[in-house]
């Protein structure tokens, strides 16, 4: 078979075919075959995100690396159609060129695909300011695994007849389909971009000065606070925008650190260290939590108390909390299960979002079912009735 590779996973010692479809119709036959053959398929966009789910062996991996590329492009109506495996390092320097961004930030931003961006629905600090994925994405084409290609909102040729596809795709993770095109929304670059980091003894103080600014009419891109086993409470802002806005927002950021006590210096533009807190939390687990505004600081405050904690990152304006946990196996799980009940009492959620690979089978992505568990299960059945497509990666699979 054309574009089909041999590999042995060493995870499991059996062998896996890795295919790398040149286009879409290549790929919509690979999964046709596979769907009938009953081989169980594994999406592969540059596999920064492999760890989310709960996914066991595979028969096959599908790699999108081939389908990568601008695809059109109008600078003028602020549109990108993108190859769903085309890097967001060089979507984000091939716009640079023409004076535009798309205004994602997620994490693994270099190394991470536009279609495991979408499928993962991969949002980072800036959601709360331009939008998540959901909001970004114009339109879709999809593979799938009846051999056609299904295209939704932006460019569209084929529709799929009841179902919104695009907003259906969004955290799928790659279990209706294969993302083969996308379209988003580009915006210009700004003009300015800065920021300042502040310290404080205080979860309350940090906290405090963190809602004060999401709040103030002076609009930041990013607010983030930060807390390691050791050491200070960190709030981090960023202010993207025109030279004058960005220096208003920070003033009155610095304003809001000084009414409590806390101590800010210059950021300048790199808020990388906590954009790729999931990346780096590779022992352990780790927990992430949406939550209530209001609800932030008591969670965060528990969190530190734990026996296994070892660092938070919580994107103050979405309300999205990551817990580090580090102990013995025992101990990280009793943590991981206190963090989800904690978040379930004050009306968020919670899943586990990465843990060591031996923990595996003891602590499952998502300890409980998901409302809409139903509904879900029908619409995997009827874009995937065979049920090959990333078995066990969401709640729904």
């Amino acid at each position: 078979m054309p574009g089909v590779r041999l590999r042995v996973d060493s995870a499991v010692m059996a062998t896996v075919a890795r295919t790398i479809p040149a286009d879409p119709a290549e790929c919509a036959g690979l999964l046709v075959e596979a769907a009938g053959d009953r081989r169980t398929v594994r999406i592969i966009g540059s596999g920064t995100k492999s760890y989310l789910g709960d996914v066991g062996p595979t028969d096959v991996e599908l790699s999108t690396e081939r389908l990568a590329g601008v695809i059109d492009h109008v600078p003028a109506d602020l549109t990108v159609t993108l190859g769903a495996g085309t890097r967001m390092a060089d979507v984000a320097a091939g716009l640079a060129r023409v004076g535009q961004f798309l205004p994602l930030d997620p994490p693994h931003a270099d190394a991470a695909t536009i279609g495991g961006v979408i499928a993962a629905n991969s949002n980072g600090f800036w959601r709360a300011r331009y939008g998540g994925v959901r909001d970004l994405l114009i339109g879709t084409s999809t593979a799938l695994t009846d051999g056609t290609i299904a295209r939704a909102g932006g460019r569209v040729v084929k529709n799929v007849a009841g179902y919104d596809l695009d907003k259906l795709l969004v955290g799928s993770l790659g279990t209706l389909g294969v993302i083969v095109e996308a379209t988003l929304k580009v915006l210009p670059l700004p003009e300015k971009s800065d920021g300042l980091v502040a310290r404080f003894d205080r979860p309350a103080d940090a906290f405090g000065t963190a809602h004060a600014v999401v709040r103030a009419p002076s609009r930041v891109d990013a607010c983030v606070v930060e807390r390691s086993a050791e050491g200070s409470w960190i709030l981090a802002v960023q202010s993207r925008g025109g030279g004058p806005t960005v220096d208003r927002a920070l003033r009155d950021a610095r304003r809001e650190v000084s009414t409590r006590h806390g101590d800010a210096t210059d950021l300048g533009d790199d808020l990388r260290p906590m954009r790729e807190f999931p990346a780096r939390a590779i022992d352990g687990a780790l927990v992430r939590v949406s939550l209530p505004l209001a609800a932030s600081a008591a969670f965060a405050e528990s969190a530190v108390g734990l026996e296994g904690f070892a660092a938070l990152v919580v994107d103050v304006a979405s309300g999205i909390a990551r817990v580090h946990l580090v102990n013995d196996d025992d101990a990280v799980i009793r943590d991981a299960e206190a963090l989800l009940l904690a978040a379930r009492m004050v009306a968020g959620a919670g899943r586990i979002e990465r843990r060591a690979e031996h923990l595996r089978s003891r602590l499952l992505t998502w300890p409980n079912r998901p409302n809409g568990d139903f509904l879900m299960r029908r619409i995997k059945d009827a874009f995937d009735p065979a049920g090959i497509l990333e078995p066990g990666r969401s709640a729904f699979a």
